[in-house]
């Protein structure tokens, strides 16, 4: 099973202002028939967390809220669901809380669409690792609806 067929059930977040960055994954996940809702601040992400998303791909420097602030308001609500922050401003400091937040995986701008792969197929297979089997979409680790 390649990577698109276990994100086609899946429904992934994106979260960056800029917007050809939206623009350009989302087309890109939607021609491979995946669900992927795009935002331009984390404050409209969190207003559809209703949505249950499976996977956060969310930019560290946001207008209001930032990336790291958005993680940490969803992880009592979304602790099981995977986790990237993308950034240009990796330093110690930045990588140092985003571990300590749960946060799996790290994307340095600029990227590209390989990069992004490669970062969804690690979350894919460390949840299955780790739960001993594949990530369900829209469940957590103990099977309850998130």
């Amino acid at each position: 099973m390649n990577l698109f067929d276990k994100l086609r059930p899946m429904r992934l977040f994106l979260v960056d202002d800029d917007q050809w960055i939206r623009d350009s994954l989302s087309t890109f996940f939607e021609l491979e028939g995946c669900h992927l809702m795009a935002f331009e601040t984390a404050e409209e992400a969190l207003a559809a967390l209703k949505e249950n998303p499976d996977i956060f791909i969310v930019d560290y420097k946001l207008p209001g809220m930032d990336g790291l602030e958005f993680f940490k308001r969803i992880q009592t609500s979304h602790p099981h669901a995977g986790k990237i922050l993308i950034t240009a401003y990796l330093n110690n400091g930045v990588l140092s809380k985003a571990v300590s937040m749960g946060i799996e995986d790290f994307i340095q701008k600029p990227f590209t669409t390989k990069t992004i792969e490669e970062s969804l197929l690690r979350i894919i297979e460390e949840k299955k690792q780790n739960n001993g089997s594949p990530m369900l979409p829209g469940l957590s680790a103990e099977g309850k609806d998130l």
